[in-house]
This record gives structure tokens, C-alpha cells and sequence, in this order.
């Protein structure tokens, strides 16, 4: 019942979003839909925890063997609970930013939460990708109507990557599917396959899923789409592209690669767990050379993911545990970046940061959130970043499938060290020093931007002094996950 409703509430607020002329309305529908969406989440994570209330089953395709089964696991539960409140946080920080044909704006937003929300429950792989594509559409549509400048390139490259990765996908879906003894496209059925598939089978199977989660997340040197999708896009899509929707490619690896084809896993971990670490390298060199802010953090944010995809490959308890909560941490923090630079770029129309400065003097709430926000960032102690970012650590140099464990973590090390001078040299210019001629008259926050923003800081300081909830939760996936990909490791 909770799934389905995760999903419907979103589709079916956008749908009626499109028929609502006024602008306030529209506006105030969104925000609404995406408090009940949030609401929901929430009962099912505290209130209903019954099987019955956590999954469903019924009839969608019966003539191709694929039926509507979505469920909430402990790694669904993270990432659904992460969309619905990055939603009502997005609407609420961009409340004073005009939209033109506002409804229809509002509207693909909702339609894209509820693609989002059923690529996180779905449980059969044609249903999976089904939602894969209606979460990507709506964002196609956002960033080309309501984009920058350079708006149609971008949204030109991030259609032909993600079409593509899609392709390369569906031809893996339907090969699996074409060898399950009962032709389905259930999750189990595709479990049931990953000692049956031939070890040759599962190498050349392999980058046809990775390829279109690496996309996604994205990983070196499938990552060249992102910067610009991200600078070109309306801030609001932009937090949904960098926050949620990057963890489509991580739950693709944890759900639908990894443990479907351990063999393959396995064998190419060394080469991707490379690409990994070429790309946190060279995004946070990158992003220490940017006077642009959204294009800081977008790189800042390839550098995290590239830690996140390198713990799933070092195949560890500790590694696993802390890709899942940082699937979390990493997108409440990364929202609270790109809250904080769609406020100065709508109050100074300018993201550079050479013309800034002296804000904390003029907004000292804004710098005192933000630098608790980009403290979380780097991975100080006490914010929630530290403890995945320590278990990642801990699980890559820990990890017994690899000879370069060492060399991975060691590497890996450099660029957190790197994010440090990016982001501390962001607050510098940024923040302190004298103000100017643009600065001079800032104006500190609404109370709307006051609130998310403080809400953001809470959840960073709770999750970073007791995260045992967080934990707890993914627990039990973890050891699944680990469980089926241990065909491969023994």
C-alpha cells in the first residue's frame, strides 16, 4: 500500500498540476502534494512496518511475464525517505523564484519525484525501467524550457548519454530476461540466473548495465553531460539532479548489477574501482580551478559519488554500510550547497565568485548554515558525511578483492584533502574578506530560506552524532547484497 502510494501521490498531483492556471495555486499544490508524499514515507518508516503494508503485487503485463511489484527494503526506505524530503525543501527555498508557465514547471516536478520514487520500489526489471525513463523525461523537458542560455546543448547531451545508457540497459533486461526458466522479470527470477549465467556471459553483460548507471551517477569518463546539465538547469532541477537522481546509478549497482552478476562484478572491480579514482581526482582538481558556483559543486559532487561507487566494489561489510547511509548524507548536504548558491544567484544574478564577498558581514545566518553545510561536505567529525565517508574508507582498505586496496584508499584519501581547499576556499572568497559594490546591500535570509536551511543543519548534526537509526535500517540489505555477490569473492 506505502509504495503504491509513494508513487501515485507525486504522478497523479503532477497530472492535475498541469490543469491549474494560477501561479500561487500551482505553486501551493506542489508544495502540498509533496508534504503528503512526505508524510507517507515517514508512516511507513515509523508507523506501518508490516510486510503488507511495505510491499505490492498485482498484475501489469501478464503476457510478458512482468507484473507491478514494488516493495520498500531497508535501501529503498533511505533513498524514498531522501525524495520526499528533498521535495517540500526544494519548493519551499525556491518559493520566491518566478517560473514562467509556472503550473507546467511544478507539474514535471511532481512527475519526475514519482519516477524517482518507483526506479527506488520497483522490484520487476521491465517495471524498473519503465520508471527509469519516466523519472528522466520530465527533466529533459525542465532543463530545456526553463534552462540557461546554453540550455539546448545541454539538454541535448544529457538526452543522447542517458538515451543511450537506457539502450544498452534494455538489451541486458531482456537477455536476462530471455534465460529466467519462467520468463519473468522479476527480481527474484534475475537472482536465480547469477549462478546460472556463464562467467563469459556475465563480462560483456556487465557494461551493459554499468554503463547506463555509470551515467547516471556519473562516473569517469561518462561524466562529461553533468557540469553542464547542471550549471544550464533551473536550480530547483539541478537539486533534484545532484541530491536524488545520481542515486538511481548506485541503487542500479546495489539492486540490478552487483548481485544478479557477481562474476562480472568481480572481475571488472579493479577497472572501474580505477575509474573511480581517476575521476575524484580529476573533478576535485577540476572544481578547485572554478569561479562558477554551480559548477563547483557539480564537480565536487562527481569527486563524492566516485567514493560511493569505489565502497560498492570493494565488496565489504564496512564499504556496503557506508554507501548506504551515505546515499543519504550525500544528498541532504549536497541540496543545502545548491540551496545556498540559487539564494546569491537570485539575489546578485551572478554565480562567480570573484564577484562576491564580505557576504557573512551582510548575512551572517546564511554563512553561519552554510559553512556548517560545507563542513558536512569535506567530512568533518560530528556532520553526517564523516561516518559513511570513515566506512567507505574503512571497506575499501579492508577489502580482500583487490591487490591495489591500499592504492585505492590512499588515492581516495588525496581527494578529500582536495575538497577541502576547494570548499574552504569557496567560503573564503565567497563569505569573508571585504564587501563590494554587489554585496554591499545583501540582505540575510527569508524565513522560507531560513527554515529549509536549518532543517538541513539538523539533520546533518543528528545523523553525525547518532546515526545507529540509519544503520540499523540498511542493515538487513546489506547483508543480502553481500550474500548473493559472494559466488564471486570465494
Amino acid at each position: 500500500m506505502i509504495p503504491v502510494l509513494l508513487i501515485v501521490i507525486p504522478l497523479v498531483s503532477g497530472l492535475v498540476g498541469f490543469l491549474i492556471r494560477n501561479e500561487k495555486t500551482a505553486r501551493s499544490w506542489s508544495l502540498f502534494a509533496a508534504v503528503v508524499t512526505l508524510f507517507v514515507s515517514l508512516s511507513g518508516l515509523i508507523l506501518h512496518k508490516e510486510d503488507a503494508f511495505l510491499s505490492a503485487d498485482v498484475a501489469w503485463l501478464p503476457a510478458m511475464g512482468s507484473r507491478f511489484s514494488v516493495a520498500l527494503d531497508g535501501m529503498g526506505q533511505v533513498l524514498c525517505l531522501l525524495t520526499a524530503i528533498s521535495f517540500p525543501i526544494i519548493f519551499i527555498a525556491t518559493w520566491r523564484t518566478p517560473y514562467k508557465n509556472a503550473r507546467n514547471f511544478y507539474a514535471l516536478m511532481l512527475l519526475s519525484q514519482a519516477g524517482l520514487m518507483g526506479v527506488f520500489l520497483a522490484m520487476d526489471a521491465l517495471l524498473f525501467y519503465f520508471f527509469w525513463e519516466l523519472a528522466l523525461i520530465p527533466v529533459y523537458f525542465l532543463c530545456s524550457i526553463w534552462g540557461g542560455e546554453k540550455r539546448i546543448a545541454a539538454s541535448f547531451k544529457f538526452f543522447v548519454y542517458t538515451f543511450l545508457g537506457s539502450i544498452v540497459m534494455l538489451v541486458g533486461i531482456l537477455w536476462l530476461y530471455s534465460h529466467t526458466p519462467d520468463h519473468s522479470f522479476s527480481l527474484k527470477s534475475f537472482y536465480a540466473l547469477r549462478d546460472k549465467v556463464t562467467g563469459h556471459d556475465q563480462l560483456w553483460l556487465f557494461w551493459l548495465f554499468f554503463i547506463a548507471f555509470a551515467i547516471k551517477m556519473p562516473i569517469f569518463p561518462l561524466h562529461t553531460w553533468q557540469p553542464d546539465a547542471y550549471e544550464q538547469s533551473p536550480t530547483a532541477t539541478t537539486m533534484v539532479l545532484s541530491a536524488v537522481m545520481v542515486k538511481m546509478g548506485l541503487l542500479g549497482l546495489l539492486r540490478w548489477l552487483a548481485p544478479v552478476l557477481p562474476l562480472g562484478t568481480w572481475a571488472w572491480g579493479d577497472t572501474v574501482s580505477m575509474f573511480c579514482i581517476i575521476g575524484m581526482i580529476y573533478a576535485s582538481l577540476v572544481a578547485m580551478q572554478q569561479d562558477d558556483l554551480k559548477r563547483l559543486v557539480a564537480y565536487s559532487s562527481i569527486a563524492h559519488m566516485g567514493l560511493m561507487c569505489l565502497a560498492v566494489f570493494a565488496t565489504t561489510q564496512l564499504g556496503m554500510q557506508g554507501v548506504m547511509i551515505q546515499l543519504f548524507n550525500h544528498g541532504i548536504n549536497i541540496l543545502g550547497l545548491w540551496i545556498v548558491v540559487e539564494l546569491i544567484e537570485r539575489q546578485f544574478h551572478t554565480r562567480k565568485m570573484s564577484e562576491l564577498g564580505g557576504l557573512a558581514q551582510k548575512a551572517p545566518v546564511l554563512a553561519i548554515l552554510l559553512v556548517v553545510v560545507a563542513l558536512a561536505n569535506v567530512a568533518l567529525p560530528l556532520t553526517n558525511a564523516f561516518i559513511g565517508e570513515f566506512l567507505m574508507f574503512s571497506g575499501v582498505y579492508a577489502s580482500a578483492v583487490t591487490r591495489y586496496n591500499v592504492v585505492f584508499t590512499v588515492t581516495a584519501g588525496i581527494s578529500i584533502i582536495l575538497s577541502a581547499v576547494y570548499t574552504l576556499n569557496m567560503i573564503q572568497k565567497v563569505f569573508f574578506g571585504n564587501t563590494n559594490t554587489l554585496t554591499e546591500k545583501a540582505k540575510d535570509l527569508y524565513p522560507n530560506e531560513k527554515f529549509v536551511l536549518i532543517v538541513i543543519v539538523v539533520l546533518i548534526v543528528l545523523i553525525g552524532v547518532y546515526p545507529k537509526p540509519v544503520l540499523d535500517l540498511t542493515k538487513e540489505t546489506v547483508d543480502t547484497l553481500l550474500t548473493k555477490m559472494a559466488t564471486a569473492t570465494k
